[in-house]
């Protein structure tokens, strides 16, 4: 079964040094219906002007991602961690027994385009920590590849990322025209988010936000119309 979740429909929030649009119930945003899918609770894309961004706010008991998608995070934390992400990079931080951050736009002059996502964890009170690391656009680009992957899971060593909950994420990067078939785990859930472009799946077309929640189902088989980037949660 896969159920469409379209850009349109998602949550809207503009408050003028930022817009935002919110996969699921987030901040004033609140829709019953689409509280979180299974353990992935928030994705939420945002535009943030030019010297402005998130203070330093806190948060514990959360695995957080960034995704920037064009622009500059400038990243600071209580751990000490700190770093400037741009396209192509990724960024973990776990939030554990409570950490303090901030992410801002690193530029003055130009916009900053981003994807933050929140998955809950199934360790509580763990050190607190931050990651980031550059992605391979080429190997990217021939189909999905695991980014993120549970700490206790079997092979997890092969993603560069490891979080404190049953949770995966592949990310791809087709070239147009591009096929993809995609096996996956029985039994699991599986959310697929387009960050930006223009994939056929199946009948339906998905374009820049838009999301297929897919339960029951072996293989994903999609055709790239444009060159796109895709994230893929495996959960629960």
């Amino acid at each position: 079964m896969i159920q469409l979740r379209r850009s349109a429909d998602r949550g809207h929030a503009e408050h003028g040094w930022l817009e935002a649009r919110h996969s699921f119930s987030f901040s004033e945003y609140y829709d019953r219906r689409w509280m979180g899918y299974s353990n992935l609770r928030v994705i939420n894309e945002d535009r943030v002007a030019p010297g402005t961004g998130f203070a330093t706010h806190g948060h514990r008991d959360m695995e957080i991602i960034t995704y920037p998608l064009s622009g500059t995070v400038r990243h600071q934390d209580s751990t000490g961690g700190s770093g400037l992400i741009r396209h192509g990079e990724l960024q973990v931080m776990h939030a554990g027994s409570g950490i303090r951050h901030s992410e801002m736009n690193g530029s003055y002059s130009e916009p900053l385009h981003l994807l933050q996502i929140w998955i809950e964890p199934n360790e509580v009170g763990v050190k607190p920590g931050y990651e980031q690391s550059a992605l391979d656009a080429e190997t990217l680009s021939q189909g999905f590849v695991r980014a993120v992957a549970p700490a206790n899971e079997t092979g997890a060593e092969a993603a560069p990322f490891h979080i404190h909950a049953d949770a995966g994420l592949s990310l791809a990067w087709p070239k147009a025209g591009s096929a993809i078939e995609q096996p996956l785990r029985t039994g699991r859930r599986h959310y697929l988010h387009l960050a930006r472009g223009e994939v056929r799946l199946g009948e339906q077309t998905l374009s820049s936000g838009d999301a297929a929640l897919i339960e029951g189902e072996s293989v994903l088989a999609l055709v790239a119309e444009t060159d796109s980037e895709l994230l893929l949660f495996d959960l629960p």
